[in-house]
């Protein structure tokens, strides 16, 4: 028999030479649930009882998805290269090539249902996985182009249909189809231009500047209660929001009683109620059940805060129409030009008509209000917990914002603002740190398969990189873990050289790239800029002396025990909590200032 035999028992390794012969091929009633896989080095499958089964390279099986098989969370089985196996570690494969878990693999129950995957096994594992029957998940910068490029053969898997609520609210974040969806894109790059990025500039620096002055709870120099960054910076993020896409502040971050406040948290509700249906191993039929009847069901059976959220959006656009129909007749000039606007204002580039009518707008607007508030705010809260944690370049970064300012109110998008190298280098590496959505944006292989790191997956196979796992890939990164923003800058004397910093650009995506990229990048940049720098120039932080909350603990799982790292939760948006910090308005002059004798 071709190459060696490994027997898997009670979840340890057995040695080759111990392992008893054991057929080359799927047994028969298993033959009709695998497909074809091109031959390979080392092709293994893995049967029903926990044995090992070695296949040769052309009778290679593959998985599709069925019902009895489900994803697993927790230890995963794991398909890695080079890895050499260990007796806690059992449910990895030495060698490389799918494998076949026929029935349930190694993790909790749930997994078997939720379908729930776990980046941190491409992290232990190594650069290649497979979570699911039909998922192979990838680290590193080539799989990512290969997956998410122009011209790769992939469409959005169904994963992403599971997120409309009906037929009729289907977004361009969740359309499938290639074709509909770069129709649908293209009216969405239309709104999102450089024009918005400059009309909404003047909103975010109103709602940043009320913030900071929310921050400073005391009048002298003393440090200010303290505060849960991520609560904060949510409520700021929601309010620019909602000015931006509905055409007022909802005013969560004022102090006092307001029933929007609890929409953030409806928001998380929704995602976690959600997220797992569409992990479900059983998606497909859930799809299928969907116009017919299961849409109601959901909907009876969703949590309270997921009926308030949608509350929330239906209440919200029907005043922002009324308001839009009111100023129909007025100059353009005249007119608020928000996201609504931009939407409403959209026309089909095929038939002239309406991009959207109102159930699409309300759809639209629901996603725009999650993906806008929700990654932006997870980005800061990385940002201000990295930074908080380590003072010297905490400092660095204050000293070349007060060197290159003379005031806050200079502060505004623009070249000045970009040169900060230092600050777009500290947003860098809390992105890096802290991805917004932590799991991967599942691809499905078109017709005539895809080649990923050379080698071929057929059609229908579900791939993808796991953003989490790539933040923290040490052949890119050297020290993952390390929060170092040094990295992101040339600097020979220094040892960071221009081959470094393109190696570590190569492997950041996070906005993803090709024709699904996060099309509100250049809004969700402004923000953070502008945000870091103003509050900064205003306000000294610092982290509550002893508080954890945020980071790791010893009680924790694998990969939650360090207390440097921000903890994430996965639920497609990434959920989190802390830092704990305080705020202390600045008692000294901008060195700007100083030197350039401003008053």
């Amino acid at each position: 028999m071709d190459g060696p035999s490994w027997r898997l028992r009670v979840g340890a390794w057995i040695a080759p030479e111990r392992a008893a012969d054991v057929p080359a091929s799927p047994p028969l009633f298993l033959r009709p649930l695998v497909g074809q896989f091109p031959p390979q080095k080392k092709l293994y499958y893995a049967a029903h009882d926990a044995e090992f089964v070695i296949a040769k390279p052309e009778l290679a099986p593959v998985a599709r998805r069925f019902p009895f098989v489900g994803a697993n969370s927790g230890r995963q089985r794991a398909v890695v290269k080079g890895k050499e196996s260990t007796a806690d570690k059992a449910d990895v494969v030495d060698g490389m090539g799918p494998v076949q878990p026929v029935f349930p693999p190694p993790g909790p129950c749930s997994g078997t249902v939720l379908g729930s995957s776990d980046g941190h096994t491409v992290v232990l594992y190594g650069d290649r996985i497979r979570p699911e029957p039909n998922t192979v998940l990838f680290c590193g910068p080539d799989a990512h182009s290969d997956i998410y490029g122009t011209r790769s053969n992939v469409r959005r898997s169904c994963f992403y249909s599971a997120f409309n609520k009906t037929e009729r609210e289907e977004t361009t974040f969740t359309t499938v189809d290639v074709a509909r969806h770069a129709r649908k894109r293209r009216i969405l790059n239309v709104c999102f231009n450089d024009k918005l990025v400059r009309a909404a500039t003047p909103f975010v620096i109103k709602h940043v500047d009320r913030w900071n002055h929310l921050l400073m709870q005391t009048e002298d120099t003393e440090w200010s209660p303290v505060v849960d960054f991520s609560q904060a910076v949510d409520a700021l993020i929601f309010d620019i929001m909602g000015d931006l896409s509905f055409g007022r502040s909802f005013d969560i971050k004022e102090s006092g009683d307001n029933p929007i406040k609890e929409v953030p948290d409806c928001i998380s509700a929704a995602l976690c109620f959600y997220y797992p249906i569409c992990r479900s191993p059983f998606l497909k039929l859930l799809l299928w059940l969907k116009p017919r009847g299961l849409d109601r069901a959901v909907e009876l059976i969703s949590p309270p805060t997921v009926h308030k959220y949608d509350d929330f959006v239906c209440g919200s656009v029907a005043d922002r129409l009324a308001l839009q129909r009111k100023q129909a007749d007025k100059p353009e000039a005249e007119r608020r030009q928000d996201m609504f606007y931009f939407l409403c204002d959209a026309r089909d580039t095929e038939t002239g008509l309406p991009a959207y009518n109102e159930d699409e707008l309300r759809a639209e607007c629901s996603v725009l209000i999650t993906a806008g508030s929700g990654t932006t705010a997870v980005s800061l809260s990385g940002v201000f917990f990295y930074l908080t944690g380590d003072r010297r370049r905490y400092q660095k970064l204050v000293d070349e914002i007060l060197t290159t300012f003379a005031t806050a109110d200079d502060i505004v998008y623009g070249p000045k603002l970009l040169g900060c190298r230092y600050l777009r280098a500290c947003v860098d590496e809390g992105m890096r740190l802290t991805p917004a959505g932590a799991s991967e944006h599942p691809r499905e292989v078109l017709p005539g398969g895809i080649q990923i790191r050379g080698e071929y997956y057929p059609a229908g196979t579900t791939v993808g990189t796991v953003p989490w796992a790539d933040s923290r890939n040490q052949d890119v990164y050297g020290d993952a873990h390390l929060f170092r923003p040094e990295r992101w800058i040339v600097d020979e004397a220094s040892g960071v050289s221009k081959e470094d910093v393109l190696r570590i650009k190569a492997n950041f995506h996070p906005f993803l790239s090709g024709p699904c990229s996060c099309i509100g990048k250049s809004l969700a940049l402004m923000e953070m800029y502008v945000t870091v720098a103003r509050t900064l120039h205003r306000l000294d932080v610092r982290r509550r002396p002893g508080s954890t909350l945020g980071g790791g603990a010893p009680e924790l799982g694998w990969g939650e025990r360090d207390p440097t790292q921000l903890q994430l939760r996965d639920a497609f948006v990434s959920l989190r909590q802390g830092p704990e910090v305080q705020f202390r308005k600045r008692s000294f002059t901008s060195t700007c200032t100083q030197q350039t004798g401003a008053v």
